[in-house]
């Protein structure tokens, strides 16, 4: 019998993008059992192409915000809370996926299984695609040497992750853009 109410389609259902984290850190045990989780999420043709770094040093993060912030703009509004976080929302560690090539589609499921899983262990996550304002640029070299990404890699997403400092209400869905279609006109086949 399938148990349609379960630990991940509740964390699913439960996880909201958090920007409020505490200063707590998160163990080496819990960040090696996200990039578990994203090492093993599916990828087209079981091609693997994305690498995985996560930078848990808060110097480096706040250098990197800087970096951000010097080459979008103080005053740009480049993501949500930009005039009071920081571009990694003040996580205690992001995880950077890139690839070889611009790997959008896997790049987000494996984003998606960190998220899912951080929600499930009660850690909270925010999905940051912005901060590629900088790694996408020739700034964002001197990024790439630092977290030892091949040089030819493209950033794709990243995510911050760390123990929330808030619980946000969900907002609102649309749920007329879903539906199922149990038949369909044959004759216009």
């Amino acid at each position: 019998m399938i148990e349609i109410n379960n630990p991940v389609t509740n964390a699913i259902l439960r996880r909201r993008t958090i920007r409020s984290f505490t200063d707590e850190e998160l163990s080496e045990e819990i960040i090696n059992k996200l990039l578990e989780c994203a090492m093993w999420a599916p990828s087209g043709r079981n091609s693997q192409p994305c690498h995985v770094r996560v930078l848990n040093d808060k110097r480096a993060l706040d250098a990197l915000n800087k970096d951000f912030k010097d080459k979008v703009g103080w005053d740009t509004p480049a993501y949500t809370r930009w005039d009071v976080n920081p571009v990694y929302q003040g996580a205690p560690c992001m995880f950077f996926i890139y690839a070889e090539n611009k790997d959008a589609m896997n790049g987000g499921i494996m984003v998606e299984n960190i998220a899912v899983a951080a929600e499930g262990m009660g850690l909270g996550s925010c999905i940051i695609a912005s901060v590629g304002g900088l790694l996408e640029a020739p700034e964002g070299n001197k990024w790439k040497k630092l977290l030892e990404i091949p040089e030819n890699f493209c950033f794709i997403i990243a995510v911050a992750v760390g123990y929330k400092a808030e619980e946000p209400e969900p907002k609102e869905r649309r749920p007329e853009n879903f539906r199922l279609i149990k038949e369909i006109d044959h004759e216009a086949l």
